[in-house]
């Protein structure tokens, strides 16, 4: 079997609400370019990447004549295919492009063997995967008020909570003063007492914010503390102040990176991302060496479609050392690409799907539908806030929103 094109189709999927973070705002909608893989027997594998849409666009062309003619059931001779040093490539960061090809490769193999991609990974130990509440900030809209108080992300959070059942709540900070977010996370132990809570500032407290308000968070007593400041070093001050584990998806996101982590001491937890690895079995094996040196495992998300989701359930299917709900923007989302729409959340969870390959197909009308709203509104950079012109992250940041 041959690889004999790679097709891109940007998408915008709606949002509810205008979603805050440290670096910036998701205007209404999410971008996510859908990845297509054709091959010479007929059979189509589907991946997913993330990005703006142009530059993912970009991404998946500058790999498309690097990965045609290789066969995808040798995703690793593929890989070293993709990623030699033509033109300058082996400079580049290719792994989320990559990450959507390897994904469409499972997926090619599952079809044409019949089995669920989690079964060419060596099997799957769990049928579900449990997800947190992964909680923003909010722009008020038209339908929507904001969330902005510890009141209203305390009223956010029952809302979502009772909806899907999650038992964890994460924040994602970083976007109001450090006092603000430790009065909202005080606020939501008060209302949800049995509850797991994490906080996620994203890196944008300096080493002393993070190490002055994490004893308030003891007393808040987080899962964990993820991503407060930047980088090993800072992280490994922070690590001899506080009892509270420390997690990251920022400074360990590639295999090579969890030596540093390790000999640093800097992180107690690090989020495996298929996409941010390099594909499904990076990322699986990301939480084999991770749980060798005794490091906890949880699960990244930076928006993701049904067949980002799909991947993400099968990599986490057959992972013993995930041992912490996973993140996903899922829940914000009002539709889907897939066939039947959205997959279903229920207590928490979603079922690891059991079809062959990822064990999702595309719906035509859905596709279109969104590429022309992607078209009409077009993309959106990940670095700004169109609230705040001119406004730049900074850390520490001088200019904190009201």
């Amino acid at each position: 079997m041959k690889i004999t094109d790679v097709r891109a189709t940007t998408v915008a999927i709606p949002l509810d609400q205008h979603l805050r973070y440290a670096q910036g705002v998701h205007p209404g909608r999410l971008i996510r370019t859908l990845v297509e893989v054709d091959t010479d027997e007929g059979i189509t594998g589907l991946g997913e990447i993330g990005g703006s849409g142009a530059s993912s666009d970009a991404l998946i062309a500058a790999l498309r004549d690097r990965v045609s003619g290789h066969d995808p059931f040798r995703p690793e001779k593929l890989r070293w295919s993709a990623y030699n040093p033509v033109e300058g490539a082996f400079y580049e960061d290719l792994s989320q492009g990559f990450a959507a090809i390897e994904f469409a490769c499972l997926d090619i193999q599952g079809k044409a063997l019949g089995r669920p991609v989690h079964e060419l990974l060596g099997g799957a130990i769990r049928d579900r995967v449990e997800f947190c509440a992964y909680l923003f900030f909010q722009y008020p809209t038209d339908s929507r008020p904001p969330v902005a108080s510890p009141e209203e992300m305390t009223e956010h959070a029952r809302q979502v909570t009772e909806e899907y059942g999650f038992r964890t709540i994460k924040i994602k900070g970083g976007v109001f003063r450090p006092a603000h977010e430790v009065a909202v996370m005080e606020a939501l132990r008060a209302a949800f007492p049995d509850y797991q809570l994490r906080l996620d500032p994203n890196s944008n407290w300096s080493v002393e914010e993070s190490i002055r308000f994490a004893r308030p968070l003891e007393q808040v007593g987080l899962e964990y503390y993820e991503d407060p400041c930047w980088g090993h070093a800072g992280m490994a001050r922070l690590k001899k102040a506080t009892w509270l584990p420390l997690a990251t998806n920022t400074y360990v996101t590639k295999l090579d990176h969890i030596p540093q982590a390790v000999a640093m001491e800097s992180v107690d937890v690090v989020l495996s991302d298929p996409h941010f690895f390099g594909g499904i079995r990076p990322a699986v094996t990301a939480a084999t060496v991770c749980g060798t040196f005794g490091l906890g495992v949880g699960m990244h998300s930076s928006g993701e479609c049904g067949i980002s989701l799909a991947a993400m359930l099968h990599a986490a299917a057959v992972m013993p050392e995930l041992a912490f709900a996973a993140d996903a923007h899922y829940h914000y989302m009002k539709d889907d690409v897939i066939v039947g729409g959205k997959l279903e959340c229920r207590d928490g969870s979603f079922a690891v799907p059991a079809g062959p390959g990822l064990g999702v197909e595309l719906d035509p009308d859905r596709v279109a539908r969104y590429r022309e709203l992607y078209e009409r509104d077009g993309g959106y950079a990940y670095i700004g806030d169109p609230a705040r012109p001119g406004w730049t992250p900074m850390i520490p940041e001088q200019d904190w929103p009201a």
